[in-house]
């Protein structure tokens, strides 16, 4: 074991060292983060409630763990306004959205493969074997 206690996968290697942008996909690609950062990175800045209603079925508890692991990460500012009563903002950040480009790939992946998944898929589940 190394001084850091970390434990090596069964081909020695450290996951992150083995697959460097583990930690990335850790981050973006958790169950709502991408349609939030979606969302606001479409429409601009936004109220809690607006996300919410863009955002089908999640639940405003999960909203708003999201929202602060993405404020945390620095891919979300959250603007207090004190008025009365209290507004609140949450914009994508520059950090956030610097992976425009990493999105707007992986839609055209999508696009041009999400089909070729689906046929494997029906193909692996028709064979017996």
């Amino acid at each position: 074991m190394s001084d850091t206690g970390a434990r090596s996968t069964a081909t020695g290697a450290d996951p992150e060292v083995a697959c460097p942008i583990s930690p990335v996909v850790d981050i973006v690609f958790s169950r709502w983060t991408t349609p939030i950062l979606w969302s606001l990175h479409t429409y601009g800045r936004q109220r809690f409630v607006e996300l919410e209603r863009r955002i089908a079925r999640i639940t405003p508890k999960v909203l708003t763990q999201r929202l602060r692991q993405l404020e945390r990460d620095g891919l979300v500012v959250r603007t207090y306004h004190p008025e009365v009563p209290p507004r609140v903002e949450y914009e994508i950040s520059e950090l956030g959205r610097s992976l425009a480009p990493l999105f707007a790939q992986l839609s055209e992946w999508a696009t041009e493969n999400l089909d070729r998944v689906e046929r494997a898929r029906r193909e692996y589940d028709a064979d017996p074997a």
